[in-house]
């Protein structure tokens, strides 16, 4: 006697009057145990067979029994915990034997896909909340809201339901998928935006603070090639939760991570006026939708899954075919600025690197003992291809005045480093105590170095300490202009 307990189904199947001997024929012929009932409740059908079987088994034997006549009869799939059989053990064997993998029904994906779509009044509301959840989290700047907004997302169904009814000849089911999709960005995006006006409107911008700044929302306005890999594994990691068993709530928190946050930043950036920036972060929300369809699509046609008939096969694969195509083409169109997005970080990053270099170069001097510095990489406001607005090197001393000699040093070895043109701008952070009790004044100042045709003042602004009633006569802010050619 043996006992088995994991892979297995459990299968009941109304057999149509007339079909039985059909029916009997292809289970003897698989060598699968059997027990057959009389059907008296409905005299279309002659009785009800009931059978086990391993989850590898189930896609081949149904589609059997469909070609011997049963593509119309009600089929019922569940979850079998135990079976004790010597020839269930054997036909467990006989299908690992063959090379056939532990997936999922192909008619039982169909369901699941089905199950995991909600009703369209409880999608949309869900979505409503999962909008102003995300809305408040990213004007908060807070992961953790950000976080709560995918997790009662309902995106999961809709967003595999295409690829699964594509790939199994669904129509049905992949108007469906598509349908869903288009309506949850819609709604993500419109309730965004109603939200994220009014929040503007109330006054909750961070204060002083240029909206896209804020990390939740900069990371989602100017994407780079690294966000395809979120929306591409959550593709893959959808249909192996439904072909495989995994969790699907996490693989739905993964899929909406993919497409609320940036549906909700197209919201937030329209609802401020900074066009750019939503143009970067829809690309980003269509761009990831083309991605899980597509890894969804080409992972269902490598797991093997198709429309059962010889004929259906080649008709559906060209379909199959077909959209992998458009979808490819399409992530190659939008995905080009985003490699160019994806250069401008790297470039960024040596332009960094090459700065913290000759700054600790230039401080190295014993005579610079006392001297801190900081180097800034400055992007312009061009969303959402940026590029560098100019290089920033913030100096914290304990002198007075902005140091000309160590400017020009700075300026020599940055120019030595750096071979493209880029604007050094030197700020000054001077800490100076004014007594015993007088709070610290903070005093900045900024030696620019730019183009020797275009010369241009310096703005210059005070920081000041706690207490500032405290404060006896401010010091004195200076400022310096060198004119010297352009990096």
């Amino acid at each position: 006697m043996t006992v088995v307990v994991t892979g297995m189904r459990y299968l009941e199947i109304k057999v149509p009057d007339g079909k039985e001997q059909a029916v009997y024929a292809v289970l003897d012929d698989a060598a699968i145990d059997y027990t057959v009932l009389e059907e008296i409740s409905d005299r279309r059908y002659a009785s009800v067979v009931r059978f086990p079987l391993p989850t590898r088994a189930v896609e081949s034997v149904l589609d059997r029994l469909a070609a011997a006549g049963l593509d119309d009869a009600p089929v019922v799939v569940i979850n079998a915990e135990t079976v004790i059989s010597q020839a269930f053990d054997e036909l467990r064997e006989q299908y690992r034997a063959r090379g056939v993998t532990e997936r999922t029904s192909r008619q039982v994906l169909r369901t699941k896909a089905t199950e995991l779509t909600p009703n369209l009044s409880i999608y949309v509301i869900m979505l409503l909340i999962s909008a102003a959840v995300a809305t408040a989290g990213l004007l908060a700047d807070s992961p953790a809201v950000v976080v709560g907004s995918m997790v009662i997302a309902p995106l999961l169904g809709p967003a595999l339901a295409a690829s699964v009814g594509i790939v199994t000849g669904d129509d049905a089911l992949r108007v469906t998928g598509f349908q869903y999709q288009f309506i949850g960005v819609a709604v993500v995006i419109g309730a965004s935006i109603a939200f994220a006006t009014l929040a503007r409107f109330a006054g909750l911008e961070p204060a002083g603070v240029d909206i896209v700044l804020v990390a939740e929302l900069e990371e989602r306005v100017s994407p780079n090639l690294l966000s395809l890999a979120v929306a591409l594994g959550a593709g893959v990691a959808g249909i192996l939760s439904l072909t495989r068993g995994f969790s699907e709530a996490i693989v739905g928190v993964m899929i909406a991570a993919a497409l609320i946050p940036p549906a909700a930043a197209v919201g937030i950036t329209t609802a401020w006026g900074m066009y750019g920036a939503a143009v970067g972060a829809f690309v980003l929300v269509v761009i990831n939708v083309l991605s899980i369809n597509a890894a969804a699509l080409v992972t269902l046609l490598i797991a093997g899954y198709q429309p059962q008939g010889l004929f259906e096969v080649s008709p559906t694969r060209r379909t199959s075919l077909t959209y992998i195509a458009i979808f490819g083409v399409a992530l190659v169109i939008l995905a080009a600025p985003l490699a160019t997005i994806t250069v401008l970080e790297f470039q960024t990053t040596q332009l960094k690197s090459s700065a913290d270099a000759a700054v600790e170069e230039v401080l190295e001097d014993p005579a610079y003992d006392a001297v801190e510095a900081d180097t800034e990489v400055v992007f312009d406001d061009d969303y959402p291809i940026r590029s560098v607005d100019r290089l920033t090197v913030t100096i914290r001393t304990d002198e007075p005045g902005p140091d000309r000699d160590l400017s020009e040093r700075l300026f020599e070895a940055l120019t030595d480093r750096i071979d493209e043109p880029v604007v050094l701008e030197v700020e000054y952070v001077v800490a100076e105590q004014q007594g015993a009790d007088a709070p610290l004044e903070l005093q900045l100042q900024r030696s620019v170095h730019r183009p020797a045709t275009t010369p241009a003042p310096v703005t210059v602004t005070a920081k000041t300490a706690a207490h500032p009633e405290r404060a006896t006569s401010p010091v004195p802010i200076t400022t310096t202009t060198a004119a010297t050619p352009t990096i």
